[in-house]
């Protein structure tokens, strides 16, 4: 395959998939193939037929296509979001209510995680990492301020002179 061993091959695409906005661009694109996989399905299982036209194919086209360029051009994955849901909310008319609902709400969920991904983020920190911390900082705060032999008036007039 490519020339990185076995075990490097998934930290590399960690961090491919750390500066992307990965799951925006997936749901869309397998929103887009889900409404395509169901224009061909059978007559008994279609709800509302829509424009069975050139529309009924492109629209999931372009959702495809939006959500395979947001995962391999996330410096543009503004404009490819607002085009996957202006399409994906388009499907709803041509193609059997947007694939049964399923690939509607994949396009739209989608472009929605895409849009909101912000590059260069710090991961966030978990709840409960956050209490272990405040609760470490509290235990460190009461023993700095019992050592150091100052009362809360001499704080509180340090505080109201600075």
């Amino acid at each position: 395959m490519s020339g990185l061993p076995r075990g490097k091959l998934r930290p590399a695409f960690r961090r491919w998939r750390a500066g992307r906005p990965f799951w925006g661009g997936l749901l869309l694109a397998l929103g887009g193939a889900e409404i395509l996989l169901t224009l061909r399905a059978s007559l008994d299982v279609v709800l509302h037929v829509g424009m069975q036209g050139l529309a009924g194919y492109l629209l999931p086209v372009v959702m495809l296509l939006c959500g395979v360029l947001i995962l391999f051009n996330p410096a543009q994955r503004l404009f490819y979001s607002i085009i996957g849901v202006l399409v994906s909310l388009g499907s709803w008319l041509t193609s059997n209510l947007g694939g049964f609902f399923v690939g509607l709400l994949l396009g739209v969920v989608g472009s929605c995680l895409a849009f909101g991904w912000l590059p260069d983020q710090e991961p966030r920190v978990s709840r409960r990492r956050r209490r272990i911390q405040a609760r470490a900082a509290r235990v460190a705060q009461t023993r700095g301020g019992a050592g150091s032999g100052g009362t809360d008036a001499d704080s509180g007039a340090a505080l109201a002179s600075g």
